[in-house]
C-alpha cells in the first residue's frame, strides 16, 4: 500500500501546477467552478482526503488531455484510500494518525531521537505511562487506550516480515533519564533488546553519551527520514517539536537531515556494543526498580 498522504502531497503539487500553467489564481478557478476558495486551498495544500469527484471537476474545468485526466484521476484515488488507522478516528492522537500513514507506504525509515522511545519500539505500559506523563502538561488530545493499541498496530506493520528497513539512533541518555516507574522502563529496555533480536529489518544503534562528535551539527530536534518504493514518491524529514511534527519534503531539508543522520551513525556504538549498552542499562534499571520496591 502507497502512503495516502504522501499521494495528497502528490496531488496537491500537481493541481497546483496545472491552474497556474492556465495562468489562473485560486479564486479565479473556484469561481470557475463555483467551489469555495478554502475548498481549492486545501486540495492544493494536501490537507484532508480529497474527494474524487471534485478532482474530476477541476480536471474538467482546466481542460485536461485523457492521458493527464486519466493518470491524475488515479493519483486521486490512492490518495483518498482509507488506512487501518482511520478506524480510530482522532483517539489515537493526530500526530500518531500522520506516523501510521507515511509508514504505511515506506520503503525505508530512519530514525534518531534524543528524548524518549521511539513509539514504534515501545511497550504499551511505557506509552500509558508517557501519557500520564503527558497530562500533566493539560488535556489530552487522545485516548490513552487506544492511542496505546494503535502504537502496537504500528509497530507490528512495520517489524512485519517484508516491511520497511527501519534504523535507529538512540541516544545513550534516553536510558539513564527516567521519567516513568523505574521498572515499566526496565521492562521496556528488556523489550528493545528481545525487538533487535527478533526482526531483522530493525537495527539499532546507541549514540553513546561520551561519544566524539566534533564538527558533527548535533540536532536539536527528533527526527525520522522516510524513504518511498516508488521514485515519484518525495522522500521526507519527519521533524519533532514539543507540539507537533513537521513534515517535510524540499530537497534542501531532507538533504541536509539525511547528512546530519549520516555524520551521527559515525559516531555510534556498533550492533553489538549497542546491545550490550542495552543489556547493561536494563539490568541496571531492574537492580534499581528492585531497591525501589524494597
Amino acid at each position: 500500500m502507497s502512503s495516502p498522504y504522501i499521494q495528497r502531497l502528490r496531488l496537491a503539487a500537481e493541481l497546483r501546477a496545472l491552474r497556474e500553467d492556465r495562468g489562473l489564481m485560486a479564486d479565479e478557478l473556484a469561481k470557475l467552478i463555483h467551489y469555495s476558495r478554502t475548498k481549492i486551498s486545501r486540495l492544493e495544500n494536501a490537507n484532508g482526503r480529497p474527494d474524487v469527484g471534485d478532482v474530476v471537476r477541476i480536471l474538467d474545468a482546466l481542460g485536461m488531455p485523457e492521458d493527464q485526466w486519466s493518470r491524475i484521476v488515479r493519483l486521486a484515488t490512492a490518495a483518498s484510500k482509507k488506512g487501518w488507522w482511520d478506524a480510530y478516528g482522532e483517539s489515537m492522537g493526530p500526530r500518531q494518525r500522520l506516523y501510521a500513514d507515511i509508514e504505511s507506504g515506506a520503503d525505508t525509515i530512519r530514525e534518531y531521537n534524543d528524548t524518549t522511545i521511539p513509539g514504534l519500539l515501545q511497550t504499551p505500559d511505557f506509552s500509558s505511562a508517557m501519557a500520564e506523563v503527558k497530562r500533566v502538561e493539560g488535556p489530552l488530545s487522545f485516548e490513552p487506550s487506544k492511542m496505546t493499541k494503535a502504537r502496537q498496530r504500528r509497530q507490528e506493520a512495520v517489524l512485519r516480515q517484508g516491511g520497511p528497513t527501519y534504523t535507529v539512533i538512540l541516544d545513550e541518555v534516553v536510558l539513564r533519564r527516567v521519567n516513568v516507574p523505574v521498572d515499566v522502563m526496565a521492562a521496556q529496555v528488556r523489550y528493545i533488546t528481545d525487538l533487535t533480536t527478533s526482526f531483522p529489518n530493525l537495527n539499532l544503534h546507541i549514540l553513546p553519551v561520551d561519544a566524539y562528535i566534533e564538527r558533527i551539527p548535533i540536532p536539536q530536534a527528533a527526527f525520522s527520514l522516510h524513504t518511498f518504493p516508488d521514485p515519484a514518491d518525495p522522500a521526507m524529514v519527519m521533524i519533532e517539536t514539543s507540539s507537533d511534527d513537521l513534515p517535510r519534503t524540499g530537497t534542501r531539508e531532507v538533504t541536509q537531515h539525511v547528512m546530519r543522520y549520516q555524520l551521527l551513525s559515525k559516531a555510534v556504538l556498533s550492533s553489538e556494543d549497542s546491545f550490550k549498552c542495552l543489556t547493561e542499562a536494563a539490568e541496571r534499571l531492574a537492580r534499581t526498580a528492585t531497591g525501589a520496591g524494597g
